[in-house]
């Protein structure tokens, strides 16, 4: 069996050298208006997200209450009580670091449209990952700031939950809202065009990495990241994956879900959404001295579990279609 590389991973990694060796149009001071060209782009990605999504599809969704609880749960409470296990471990400054930016993880909501797509290949219950990953995302809105928040005020870190929330809707809720009032205009196009969409997201999200990465190479702030370092983080983001995924398979089971529910289950409640990661980065780690080093746990974790999905989906897709012979 032959599995490619995602090109995304591969252009993530492309922006990352290019960020290193030419860091200088990603700073504030560089003339260059990425923060604005950013933002305009997020509402964009909301903009069309509004658009392309079907409310017959989320009312349909409405009666699997237990699958929906459960993807939730694993969502927004599972993910982040497995980070706040490992609080008590955490002595220096630079651990504390590390161990925000697993908790902002953690705390962010599942992804959409590669949740989607991997339930569909495996042939689990396509219509409750649609819903499941459309509520996340509204969901998150409320959750992931109080996770996050709780944390950042213990450090000493100004919070303010009403600009916060403000910005929030205005860079999410408001777009989606004002594509929702547009659909009978633009939902067939949208739908027509999902792919360029598709790729103007990606670009957005390329965009803010590479200007989280210029400002870190430009201020050398990742000098301070050790190789082992590097290693041991990426060996803890896996390990929350799978402790997550057999978690949510578990639980599945004992409630006796279908064999569709139980895939929908383990692979919408085992995703972070980087495009949801990014556009909370900006809001909540502004002017954070822990904001460099926050989204580095989250692209491992993206990386890690595109690669791996894919890989228990064309399995599960292979014994369906064994089955069916």
């Amino acid at each position: 069996m032959k599995f490619k590389i995602d090109r995304f991973i591969l252009a993530i990694i492309a922006v990352i050298i290019f960020a290193y060796n030419v860091p200088q149009y990603g700073i504030e001071d560089s003339g260059f208006p990425i923060s604005t060209i950013s933002s305009i782009g997020f509402f964009l990605i909301f903009f069309f997200y509004g658009l392309k999504l079907s409310p017959q599809q989320i009312k349909s969704g409405l009666y699997n209450w237990k699958l929906h609880v459960l993807v939730q749960l694993s969502t927004f409470l599972f993910f982040p009580l497995l980070i706040l296990m490992c609080y008590p471990f955490v002595q220096t400054q630079e651990q504390h670091s590390f161990w925000l930016a697993l908790l902002f993880m953690a705390a962010l909501p599942s992804t959409v449209s590669s949740s989607v797509v991997m339930v569909s290949v495996a042939r689990g219950n396509v219509p409750a990952a649609i819903f499941n990953a459309s509520i996340s995302g509204i969901i998150g809105i409320v959750i992931t700031p109080l996770w996050v928040g709780l944390f950042l005020e213990k450090s000493g870190t100004e919070f303010d939950y009403t600009s916060i929330y403000i910005n929030l809707i205005i860079g999410i809720i408001l777009p989606v809202i004002l594509g929702l009032s547009l659909q009978r205009y633009g939902h067939a196009l949208a739908l027509k065009y999902s792919k360029q969409l598709t790729l103007f997201d990606k670009s957005v999200i390329l965009l803010v990495i590479y200007k989280s990465f210029a400002e870190s190479f430009y201020n050398d702030i990742f000098s301070s990241v050790k190789l082992l370092d590097f290693f041991i983080l990426f060996l803890i983001v896996i390990a929350i994956f799978f402790t997550v995924f057999y978690c949510v398979g578990f639980i599945a089971t004992k409630l006796k879900f279908s064999t569709e529910d139980k895939i929908t289950a383990q692979f919408c409640g085992t995703k972070k959404s980087l495009v949801h990661g990014t556009i909370f980065y900006k809001i909540l780690f502004n002017n954070s001295a822990a904001s460099s080093l926050i989204l580095l746990p989250l692209m491992i974790f993206h990386a890690s579990q595109i690669f791996i999905i894919s890989i228990i989906a064309s399995k599960f897709a292979k014994r369906e279609s064994e089955n069916l012979k």
